[in-house]
């Protein structure tokens, strides 16, 4: 019989009733059942082979797309970043990398290694997992369409070698075989772009100066509907500034939702819908989330 997760041996660290606030850019959220952080990719398997097949299991990168409700994640959390790090040139124009690289980090080696086009990876907040995970762009391009192959890892503990085709991939969205997760992407680039450093510190000094990256948020809360901008109907809905406890709509990006002053998780996902609603009324769009919420609904 397999076991729960209190009763496995790991290299690793095991972690339980650990607050999700601690692993969110949002600085909110309840806590994990049981929060591991596997010490290799032979623990991960072994870990995942051995867990009880009921036992939940939520995948965490490093929590910049994430909203964690107060009540938090039954079962287990799962933070591998941490030894998914690995960044290898395999050839002239292909990459291999860990779904815990920071997606600026690709961007910056790419320049480096004269791989283009790849600056618009700085543009895109956290891994490269989570940019996997949702097909995430910025400045033009799309992640996927830099993919050759993706290695990912069942709850089995088994790794599978994919190709794109395994996957229908959209704008912000992506989906493939059930219960798999990214451990790493292979990555071509283009024969005759060249990237440039310049460019790439000007997509960083426009989003310093478009967005507000001092204060905790999850970056974009809501996809761009087609032919417009989330940030252009919420402003004009005018919920610029608008609060509910500690939350905030930002008065630098309307996109964006701020913790301005120790915000909860219900804070936050209840100005969410405030921001969703109105914008229904004002302009009759529907926004779709572009971050994820997770965790036992409140009762």
């Amino acid at each position: 019989m397999m076991a729960s997760a209190k009763d496995l041996t790991v290299q690793g660290e095991l972690r339980y009733n650990e607050p999700m606030s601690r692993h969110t850019s949002w600085r909110a959220g309840g806590p994990a059942e049981v929060f591991f952080v596997p010490a290799s990719i032979d623990d991960l398997s072994a870990f995942l082979a051995e867990l009880d097949i009921d036992v939940p299991i939520f995948w965490h990168g490093v929590g910049s797309n994430l909203l964690v409700r107060d009540s938090g994640i039954p079962g287990v959390v799962v933070s591998a970043a941490k030894v998914l790090r690995d960044l290898e040139r395999l050839d002239r124009y292909l990459v291999s990398a860990g779904a815990g690289v920071p997606c600026t980090a690709l961007a910056r080696q790419c320049i480096r290694w004269e791989l283009g086009p790849s600056e618009f990876f700085a543009g895109i907040p956290g891994t490269v997992g989570g940019a996997l995970a949702m097909n995430a762009g910025a400045h033009g391009g799309e992640t996927w369409e830099r993919v050759e192959s993706v290695r990912t890892i069942d709850r089995a503990g088994e790794i599978h070698e994919r190709a794109p085709g395994e996957y229908s991939v959209a704008y912000r969205s992506v989906k493939g075989p059930a219960n798999e997760w990214f451990l790493a992407a292979t990555m071509r680039f283009e024969q005759d772009v060249i990237p440039s450093i310049e460019t790439l510190n000007n997509m960083l000094e426009r989003r310093k100066t478009t967005q507000p990256l001092g204060l905790p948020s999850c970056g974009s809360v809501f996809r761009n509907p087609d032919g417009d901008h989330s940030a252009r109907l919420i402003e004009t809905a005018g919920l610029k500034g608008h609060r509910i406890g500690g939350a905030e709509v930002s008065d630098k990006h309307a996109n964006f939702i701020i913790n301005r002053d120790n915000a909860s998780a219900t804070d936050i996902e209840e100005l969410i819908e405030h921001v969703r609603q109105t914008v229904l009324h004002e302009h009759g769009v529907e926004l779709q989330h572009e971050v994820r919420i997770v965790g036992r609904p409140q009762s």
